[in-house]
């Protein structure tokens, strides 16, 4: 299929959950000093095509943020009806990865099709999951969610760069986890990237600073160079978790008052 072929997709980033954190936390090497705040957004994010939904990556729920300290702002699935969407109408659901803030709430789309590297499924079962250093930021009840997808026929294994359907790719970057996957999406603008944590935020790949949870600094550091590559520009590649993503994209028109500056539009130019 040409590239004037592909369907120009929309793509909407939505905040659930919220951490107030210090700067040293967000980088490996030392901290200033002067250490300032730097917090962290959660997002989920949805792509859409006329009715057609896919989802990527699926948030936490409100015990787990209790469990992990984080600000639970509202339930990721449900808000999507914000966006005109059900959990009925989400038919796939991409995870990037299987770290607990991005693969909760599978529970609640109990019959969508899961694509996810295999490399990430057997990293998350494996022997490095022995190690707590690894392990910290799973949740094993959402590993077994997925689990429990494989034998239900539900799982779609994507084994390193994949095409979920015409202009939605994935591509294996690994690094922050071992089988971690970006997702490149054609929208109005051109090629945009769904980084998720190749880069929590965007001074990470900017300045070149790992963040410091990582199974494997050099693949982090050759994903930030792959994720450029994918967007058409630097405007073009989208954090998992800066906060400044609400600020640079539109508020989509329509959305219910408890969603205004809390979804944002990615296919629209930021306004830096």
């Amino acid at each position: 299929m040409g590239h004037d072929a592909l369907p120009a997709y929309e793509v909407y980033a939505l905040r659930y959950a919220a951490h107030d954190r210090p700067r040293r936390d967000n980088f490996i090497a030392g901290s200033d000093p002067h250490d300032a705040a730097m917090p962290m957004d959660y997002f989920v994010w949805a792509i859409r095509d006329g009715s057609a939904v896919w989802l990527v990556d699926t948030g936490f729920n409100a015990d787990m943020a209790q469990r992990r300290a984080r600000t639970f702002l509202r339930c990721p699935i449900r808000s999507l009806a914000g966006l005109g969407v059900s959990a009925a109408d989400i038919r796939d659901v991409i995870v990037t990865h299987l770290h607990y803030d991005h693969a909760g709430n599978l529970d609640l789309l109990p019959t969508a099709r899961i694509h996810i590297q295999e490399r990430e499924v057997h990293y998350a079962t494996g022997c490095q999951m022995c190690r707590p250093l690894f392990r910290a930021a799973f949740a094993v009840e959402d590993v077994v969610e997925v689990v429990k997808g494989v034998y239900a026929d539900r799982v779609s294994f994507c084994q390193g760069d994949t095409r979920i359907a015409p202009g939605i790719e994935v591509s294996l970057v690994g690094g922050h986890t071992n089988g971690l996957q970006v997702v490149r999406v054609h929208t109005q603008r051109g090629w945009v990237v769904l980084a998720s944590d190749a880069s929590h935020y965007y001074e990470n790949m900017d300045a070149q600073m790992p963040y410091p949870i990582v199974f494997h600094v050099g693949d982090m550091v050759a994903g930030w160079d792959k994720v450029r590559a994918l967007a058409d520009s630097p405007q073009h590649v989208v954090p998992g978790h800066d906060p400044d993503v609400l600020r640079r994209y539109p508020t989509p028109p329509g959305l219910p008052a408890g969603l205004q500056g809390e979804v944002v539009s990615l296919h629209e130019p930021p306004s830096r």
